[in-house]
């Protein structure tokens, strides 16, 4: 049986790739997705159904994938042995604009339910004692001070994931981040427009994670295409930032 992909944040334009990506590399697909009309959209984007397992639920919500991952265990759904999160949306209210209610609607979309995939999908893996990774595409918003409540909330992602990487040093589940700094659109919205990658070359850079057994702990970045040919890696915890814990 090939390797299959949990698609968290499945229908975006990063999920189309993250799933074109596992496709070209033989793997199944299992798809969160909200509802027929999401599912719809996602095998038009992708161009087929083949190898694409959908199941519905509320990313969102505190124990949407945590029911999917319930489904797997219960034998009602395909297993997983890869994760690939991406849900996000572009909110770029100002901080001192936002309302305090769109502000927790917004980390919800952009931090939250990629928490929540972690935290449901982690001890999965793990207790499967297989060769596993847990993938999140962060952006560089944070970095040069823009993007509003999203780049807040993408600075968060990059604490979460320097957390997560450490967590899992030790374990069968390599965590890895594509930093992304670049505009990536559904092929079709794509074509013809300066500046923006397609999905299906963006795929490239997801193919290299899985392809790349000894790729742990790693940030994969990239800024543009010519980025896609050769990927730039660093690690997500340099050691010379880590402190000695106190004895």
């Amino acid at each position: 049986m090939p390797p299959t992909l949990l698609a968290v944040g499945a229908t975006g334009n990063i999920g189309v790739a993250a799933i074109l990506a596992a496709r070209k590399c033989q793997y199944n697909v299992l798809a969160i997705v909200r509802n027929q009309a999401s599912a719809d959209k996602l095998f038009q984007h992708v161009g087929s159904r083949e190898g694409i397992t959908t199941v519905e639920a509320d990313v969102t919500l505190e124990n949407g994938v945590q029911s999917v991952v319930d489904r797997v265990r219960a034998g009602e759904l395909p297993a997983f042995q890869h994760v690939h999160s991406s849900c996000g949306a572009w909110i770029d209210t100002p901080l001192s604009e936002i309302s305090v209610a769109d502000f927790k609607k917004a980390m919800n979309i952009n931090f939250d339910s990629n928490f929540y995939a972690y935290r449901a999908t982690i001890p999965y893996l793990r207790e499967n004692h297989e060769p596993s990774s847990f993938t999140q595409c962060t952006g560089a918003a944070p970095d040069f001070g823009t993007g509003g409540v999203t780049g807040a909330s993408q600075g968060a992602l990059f604490s979460m994931l320097k957390v997560a990487s450490k967590e899992n040093d030790k374990t069968n589940v390599r965590v890895n981040e594509i930093y992304l700094s670049a505009r990536v659109d559904y092929d079709s919205v794509a074509e013809g427009k300066k500046g923006s990658i397609q999905a299906s070359d963006f795929a490239k850079a997801y193919q290299g994670i899985l392809e790349r057994e000894d790729l742990k702990g790693a940030r994969v970045t990239v800024h543009g295409k010519k980025d896609l040919e050769e990927l730039k890696i660093a690690k997500l915890v340099s050691m010379s930032c880590v402190l000695p814990l106190p004895d």
